[in-house]
């Protein structure tokens, strides 16, 4: 009987099992991106509280088998989404279920990746740094922490003694003055090249009177930025390019660090430097106080300077800071006078002007503040400020070996300068596919200068007294005087994009629309005197100019990299310079201005070959052309009482062109090139520029063919620099070809045909060439360094000025010595 139970109860155990099967489902669905709406592979599809899962494939699509009809709770796992949970009702009819999960995306903490600063070859900016972009452009950083240099005079032949192509004046022996030029423009304060510190302006206008009477010590300086030609379009309109000194920033990772340096040389020089910088919290700051004298290589040429400068950073949110700095210096400095070429030829120390001085008080301002909106854009504001003043006082005359007596009265031009300027950049990186890709930067400026200018007679005697006296009788005593006030305007919008094709080839076209109003307002006075030195007539001529234009220049640059150690670049961008309010009105018996300037237009392009060849060489090695419409310069002439005198003027049309070539070798990996460093160093650079100028247009006969002045066929600088361990030493040599003074290419000497040889403010600059060394010692916390400018005694100059601190043959020091301790804890 047992049997035929069992047998009955295996029965309904199969029909009870036929009957679950026959009510499992399937579940079939698709997972797609949520904004994209794209499939979303790979996903892996969970049923909570079961052993079921499924991926999903390339289409998105999954299938889940053997579910129990009812709901259902499933999980989605994606690399890259978000995890996501979803219920769904499973049963014979649900068909194609649709999911969407979010895209993860995390914001991640800034990690800063600190190794140390490379010391070997020359650096170049990146093509894009912060909010602006470098892309195919010739580009220069001097680090100065990398020179074995005399750092406290800014001796500027050594600071930029890799850059190939500069010409450099020298004034004085403090470094108080940058004068800079190249490819033909005029060094004088560096006017021709947009000078900043930080990214904001530090020159006396940047437009109306672009000259730079303050310099940053180096000894601040954490890197020196220099863009050529093609940087007028996100730096204004300047032929020469930007110049932007980049202080040294607070010390993230210290409450408290101090710098001191003590330097004292020959002539009674002297310079303390000393700076205070760390971070406490959002709160970081950096601050310098500089002091520098000395009596200077020629008699009547002392000086005495303080610089102190604060910077002070708060970051408010990770994304969020906000700076101030503030800028002083002021010094005071004796002008020994221009020498004539007799004078020099006999001894050229000597110094005949005993009453001249040169008076500057510089105050700068910046607010700032950087946003980083997402990981890939970025703001930048800036607001800036200058006021300042400079003091020019002194007895002048084209006649230079004419003595002065103490008893005449000497001449003073003073001027104001209150200045306000507004920037704002915005940059982003975007892809347009997964092969092209861009950076897009578009900027605004605003520009106020309102700047004063008087000029007229000051007091007799020998005192640095700068003040206005009415003109007195006197043979040699000043013939005129002005007061002008200028008001100048200037807006701008720019923009540049760089256009990636791939890894290798990139293109950066820009533009930039201008607009200017320049404006003088005042009047001028001409003292006529009897020849005992009456005076016989006062006039006085009320002018007002205006000159508003708006205009558009572009640019357009290309990058090609076929490695990563490898570049060709090349950039053509136009050029535009405005007439400043010196080019307007200033009298000078050395110097006549025409009164119907116009402003200079051109454009200057580059093509080149840079990069680095393994770990023992550096290059670059560029082509480039400038052309210039209208260029103004001076030609040397005479008056109708054969009195000499240069006249300013637009010349003409001017072409340049020229090769600029830097490599450096470190020589130990070239002999071992294997080697592992160790604690020998050596390397070698050199920099040539060869360059062929000339007047190709003018309505003066005497220039068409001529060279244009500033500009020496030959511009060599070569060194060695080596070491070993905490010991490190270098050496210079600077060539620089003849070049001339004005456009007739006149050669004034002592044997000129003409009437009177007494006069240096024509005539050629002989070459010259100049040899210096310097030494360093480091342990720690402690440096002791040493240097010898003009190591062989080369008697020179570089400069035949014609106002102030001449008129006259500049000449340059002599041997100099100078020794540096150094603390920094």
């Amino acid at each position: 009987m047992k049997l035929p139970v069992y047998s009955a109860a295996l029965v309904v155990s199969a029909l009870a099992s036929f009957s679950a099967v026959a009510q499992q489902l399937s579940l079939q669905g698709r997972v797609r991106e949520a904004g994209t709406n794209l499939p979303v592979a790979g996903c892996e599809v969970y049923v909570r509280g079961s052993r079921q899962i499924a991926r999903s494939d390339s289409a998105g699509r999954f299938t889940l088998n053997r579910l129990t009809p009812g709901r259902q709770q499933l999980q989605f796992s994606s690399i890259g989404h978000e995890t996501t949970k979803a219920e769904v009702e499973v049963s014979s009819d649900s068909g194609v279920l649709e999911f969407t999960l979010a895209r993860r995306e995390r914001t991640l903490r800034e990690v800063v990746v600190a190794a140390p600063q490379a010391r070997f070859g020359q650096q170049r900016l990146r093509e894009v740094e912060g909010t602006a972009i470098f892309a195919a452009k010739k580009t220069e950083v001097i680090v100065p922490d990398n020179l074995v240099a005399n750092l406290a005079t800014n001796n500027a032949r050594q600071v930029y003694s890799r850059v190939a192509g500069l010409n450099i004046w020298e004034s004085d022996q403090g470094g108080l003055q940058l004068s800079i030029g190249g490819r033909g423009l005029d060094p004088n304060r560096t006017s021709n090249f947009n000078v900043r510190q930080n990214n904001y302006d530090i020159s006396a206008d940047a437009l109306g009177y672009p000259e730079s009477y303050y310099t940053p010590p180096v000894e601040a300086v954490k890197r020196i930025q220099l863009v050529r030609g093609a940087a007028s379009l996100q730096y204004g309109t300047q032929f020469g390019g930007l110049l932007n000194f980049e202080l040294r920033a607070p010390e993230p990772d210290k409450t408290v660090s101090v710098v001191s340096r003590q330097t004292a040389g020959s002539f009674g020089f002297f310079n303390s430097f000393n700076s205070v910088s760390g971070t406490v919290r959002k709160l970081s700051y950096y601050t310098f106080a500089q002091y520098k004298r000395g009596d200077g290589w020629r008699p009547n040429s002392g000086f005495n300077s303080k610089t102190a400068y604060a910077d002070l950073r708060y970051q408010f949110t990770e994304n969020f800071r906000v700076g101030a700095q503030v800028t002083h210096m002021d010094y005071l400095a004796q002008q020994p006078g221009g020498l004539s070429d007799k004078q020099f030829a006999e001894n050229p120390r000597q110094s005949n002007r005993a009453r001249n001085w040169f008076e500057v008080d510089w105050n700068l301002f910046n607010l700032s503040a950087d946003w980083k909106i997402t990981p890939r854009s970025s703001l930048n504001l800036t607001t800036f400020g200058l006021l300042a003043s400079r003091n020019a006082l002194g007895f002048r005359t084209s006649y230079v070996e004419r003595p002065d007596a103490d008893t005449q009265q000497r001449e003073l031009i003073t001027g104001d300068f209150r200045n306000v300027g507004l920037e704002a950049r915005y940059l982003t990186r975007y892809a347009l596919s997964e092969t092209k890709s861009g950076v897009l930067l578009v900027g605004t400026r605003l520009y106020r200068g309102y700047n004063h200018s008087i000029q007229g007679a000051g007091p007799a005697g020998r005192a640095a007294e700068f003040r206005f006296e009415a003109p007195a009788a006197g043979v040699n005593a000043p013939t005129g005087s002005s007061d002008y006030r200028f008001p100048n305007y200037n807006g701008a919008v720019f923009a540049e994009n760089i256009f990636y094709f791939g890894e290798h080839l990139s293109l950066t076209p820009g533009v930039r629309v201008e607009y200017i109003r320049t404006r003088a307002d005042g009047s001028y006075q001409t003292v006529s005197r009897d020849l005992a030195g009456n005076i016989t007539d006062v006039r006085t001529t009320p002018e007002t100019r205006t000159s508003p234009r708006a205009f558009v220049i572009g640019g357009l640059g290309a990058s090609y990299k076929p490695t990563e150690e490898r570049e060709l670049y090349a950039n053509v961008s136009q050029n535009y310079r405005s007439i400043t309010f010196g080019d307007m009105q200033i009298v000078n018996n050395s110097l006549v201005i025409d009164p119907n300037l116009e402003d200079e237009r051109g454009y200057s392009a580059d093509l080149g070959l840079r990069g680095e060849q393994g770990q023992w060489l550096t290059y670059d090695i560029s082509l480039f052309a400038l052309a210039y419409n209208n260029r103004i310069g001076e030609i040397g002439t005479y008056d109708a009482g054969n009195r000499p005198f240069r006249y300013r003027d637009n010349i003409g049309r001017a072409l340049i062109l020229g090769v600029e070539s830097y490599a450096e070798a470190d020589i130990l990996q070239v002999l071992q090139p294997n080697a592992q460093a160790g604690r020998w160093r050596w390397s070698t650079f050199g920099n040539v520029s060869l360059i062929r100028s000339r007047y190709t247009q003018s309505q003066n006969v005497q220039v068409v063919g001529n060279q244009v002045e500033f500009v020496p066929n030959v511009n060599l600088k070569a060194g060695m620099q080596g070491g070993f361990g905490p010991v490190k030493a270098s050496v210079q040599f600077t060539y620089l070809s003849d070049q001339y003074s004005e456009a007739t290419n006149a050669k004034n000497s002592p044997r000129d045909a003409r009437p009177d040889p007494t006069s240096a403010v024509i005539g050629l600059i002989p070459a010259y060439q100049i040899l210096d060394a310097s030494v360093a010692w480091e342990r720690r916390w402690f440096k002791l360094e040493g240097s010898v400018n003009n190591l062989g005694n080369a008697r020179y100059f570089t400069r035949r000025a014609t106002g102030y601190p001449g008129p006259g043959i500049l000449p340059s020091d002599g041997r100099s010595f100078f020794l540096t301790l150094a603390v920094k804890w």
